[in-house]
């Protein structure tokens, strides 16, 4: 599973601690970008068995809230009826199903309020159902939103198969990433699209990763999502807490991983354009 394809509107700001290069390097083997993507596929469980993976379905609750800024208006809705509901001040949680397959595919179900919330994307095209913000009709993605899910909709991640899959990785330098040394990888897809992963230097498991920039208040805010306790499941190590960053805000999320299926039968209908 990519731990990326997590992410799902969750905000918090953390301290990050960095160190230079030079502090690092003498604690730290030196590695190619090469040798450290061989070693991050192996800890997550090995190449052979994320080849092995066709579908993930992947369920827990989204801790949200803590919030007491007032919720944007929704363009186009004037009287206060027609008000999307105020962002919860106490912290409340929101169950969630998140399934993906291959190639690129993804369904995400949010339930929130009573209602659901659902996003679907095929690997080309994407769908949105949102209740609680009073969109009651089907709406197609946003070219942004498209760019984002083609980016984050890969199920195993950006180092898995890179080369196959027509990435570059280079590796920049190292930072300290919450106190651990972490190498910072640079990660160009083949569409051109530059991100930045960061593994840990001692368990070669993903600490950070960009996200796609968030527009917020009219300006476009870079995201980092940061991956914790990981644990086995079905012969891969992946993460069941996953916090996200999104600068200049204050307020805290984070997704609780509860359960994990590796290969469910998930019928095409699933990623179909939604009715």
């Amino acid at each position: 599973m990519s731990p990326r394809c997590l992410s799902i509107c969750i905000f918090v700001v953390l301290a990050i601690s960095f160190a230079t290069a030079a502090d690092t390097a003498a604690s730290t083997p030196k590695l190619t970008a090469a040798e450290i993507v061989e070693r991050s596929v192996s800890a997550r469980g090995g190449l052979r068995a994320w080849r092995a993976v066709n579908a993930l379905s992947i369920s827990g609750k989204m801790e949200a809230g803590g919030n007491s800024r007032p919720t944007l208006p929704v363009p186009g809705r004037r009287s206060s009826a027609q008000m999307p509901p105020p962002r919860p001040a106490d912290q409340v949680q929101l169950p969630f199903v998140m399934e993906l397959k291959r190639p690129r595919k993804m369904r995400l179900e949010l339930q929130f309020n009573g209602q659901t919330a659902v996003q679907v994307f095929d690997g080309t095209s994407g769908w949105k159902l949102r209740p609680f913000l009073n969109r009651r009709e089907v709406e197609p993605y946003t070219a942004e939103e498209l760019k984002a899910a083609a980016s984050q909709s890969d199920l195993d991640g950006p180092l898995v198969d890179y080369a196959l899959k027509g990435t570059t990785i280079v590796l920049e330098k190292m930072e300290k990433v919450e106190n651990k040394d972490t190498y910072k990888l640079k990660v160009t897809l083949k569409n051109g699209q530059v991100q930045h992963v960061w593994v840990d230097a001692q368990t070669f498991l993903e600490t950070k990763t960009e996200g796609a920039p968030r527009r917020m208040d009219g300006r476009y805010h870079p995201v980092l999502t940061y991956f914790r306790d990981y644990k086995p499941e079905g012969g891969l190590m992946m993460p069941h807490t996953v916090e996200t960053v999104v600068e200049e805000y204050k307020q805290k999320e984070t997704i609780k991983i509860e359960k994990i299926a590796i290969n469910p039968q998930l019928d095409e209908s699933r990623f179909a354009k939604l009715q």
